[in-house]
């Protein structure tokens, strides 16, 4: 899908021409100036950092983990995120989209792993739970050359349906964020929250307009700043937790103990893996479509051994299953930055985190609400994407359109009514309580029935029913 002309800049242009060098490269293989590189990473790095904390927060008040043992939990977390970016980005052999694709915890996990938690009681709640995702990356990591041939069965239609899910669903994150993110807090939802949520989002829409160049490219990281700013006075802004914190900390292998492997546990983290290869598939489409760079049968398994490589090593260092972030696909489709090196950068300043908890607390300074309003741009973003991809879904025909109303309606379905399968076993609502997963199965099989069974590979690919051929 391709982004409106910028009128200073074509979309994944820097201001300033290329060096000769990297003038013949793709914009996604060109690198940027050190201080470019660093201050566009560190953007990537504060858009997903609530979301690379809070499973491991969560999953850590769960088992009954200590305050000091919980933010081991979220250090380690951080580490291991950065590896898998890594992975993603920079690649080795077959691993690796090589394309700006940020890695992060997996949120489709925190449920389960709360129930394997909850099972196995709080002694061997962590090992059992490392062991099942040990074995749940290895099992991704063998399925991904077989899962990627699925791609034929992701057109403009069934694309632009699930990136616009991806984007609707991480909505309510944002909202959340922006009333304090805390629902038992006695300021959740307040005017405070909400007030500075809104001026964190004017602040960055603001920015983003009087700005220019590379300081129009990093606004979303400049309105983060300025909304933390603003916090200050408020009371909103907590320091405590970077004096606290130690300056260098390393997430010690195994230290939680030896992984277990327990047979439902680890029945349970496959099918999390399979929900998570599915999103990513929708993920990495996307963002070959932003930046022009479509990914094929070849890019998507490289991307998903990726994914469940660092999900396999993320238990040695005390990390849960690693999935791409789609906030940070609408963070590249807004700056238009499209080199793979500026995420790459985050990696390594994630890694940084990862062993610096001081500095990890640096970044944990900025407010919930100033996350919530810059991640309404964010995520608003991802669902914009995914309606310029429906525009070559040839949506004059009747059944591309319910095809997209079916699926689109049964992917709102958990956002709009939390317990609207509350009846269903517990495995089953591991894929049903995901509406990009849900609606994603629904368009893929409404796609199948409509455009591919009794129909010519012509009369598909003239209805939108395959995907365009890639040059």
């Amino acid at each position: 899908m391709s982004e409106p002309k910028d009128p200073e800049q074509t979309p994944g242009s820097t201001t300033e021409a290329p060096p000769a060098a990297e003038a013949g490269k793709h914009p996604v293989d060109q690198t940027l100036p050190p201080a470019k590189l660093i201050g566009a990473g560190l953007q990537h790095v504060a858009a997903m950092y609530a979301g690379v904390v809070a499973p491991p927060l969560v999953v850590g008040i769960g088992v009954g983990l200590s305050t000091a043992e919980i933010a081991f939990l979220m250090s380690a977390s951080l580490f291991t995120s950065g590896i898998a970016t890594l992975l993603q980005t920079l690649g080795f052999w077959k691993v690796g989209a090589r394309l700006p694709f940020i890695n992060g915890v997996s949120f489709a996990g925190v449920a389960p792993m709360l129930a394997i938690a909850k099972a196995e009681g709080p002694e061997d709640a962590l090992p059992v739970i490392y062991g099942a995702v040990i074995v749940a990356g290895v099992f991704g990591f063998l399925l991904a050359p077989w899962f990627c041939k699925l791609i034929r069965f992701f057109p403009p239609v069934v694309t632009g349906t699930v990136i616009t899910l991806i984007g609707v669903s991480l909505l309510p994150v944002a909202f959340n964020w922006s009333q304090g993110g805390n629902r038992q807090a006695d300021d959740y939802g307040s005017l405070t929250n909400i007030g500075l949520a809104g001026a964190s989002l004017l602040i960055t829409v603001v920015l983003r307009r009087v700005l220019s160049g590379f300081m129009k490219q990093i606004a979303i990281l400049l309105g983060l700043v300025a909304g933390t700013l603003l916090a200050l006075p408020l009371g909103l802004a907590d320091f405590s937790g970077v004096t606290d914190a130690d300056l260098v900390g390393f997430p010690t292998p195994f230290h939680f103990g030896a992984p277990q492997f327990a047979l439902a546990a680890i029945i349970s983290m496959c099918i999390v893996m399979l929900v998570s290869m599915t999103e990513s598939t929708a993920d990495v489409l996307a963002l070959g479509e932003i930046v022009e760079r479509p990914a094929d049968e070849k890019t998507l398994a490289a991307a998903l051994r990726a994914d469940a490589l660092g999900t396999a090593v993320s238990p040695f260092f005390n990390g849960f299953a690693a999935s791409a972030f789609a906030q940070n696909v609408g963070l590249v489709a807004i700056t238009k930055v499209r080199s793979r090196f500026v995420v790459a950068a985050a990696g390594v300043i994630l890694i940084l985190l990862g062993l610096c908890p001081m500095l990890a607390s640096l970044v944990a300074l900025i407010p919930q609400p100033v996350l919530g309003g810059v991640g309404i741009a964010l995520f608003g973003t991802v669902a914009a994407s995914g309606v310029q991809t429906l525009a070559a879904a040839a949506l004059e025909r009747g059944d591309n359109v319910l095809i997209v109303a079916i699926s689109l309606g049964v992917g709102i379905i958990p956002m709009a009514a939390p317990d609207f399968y509350h009846a269903f076993p517990e495995s089953a609502r591991i894929v049903l309580d995901s509406g990009i997963s849900t609606g994603c199965l629904v368009a893929v099989l409404l796609n199948l029935a409509f455009n591919h069974l009794g129909r010519t590979a012509e009369v598909e690919q003239e209805t939108g029913a395959v995907p365009h051929p890639v040059h």
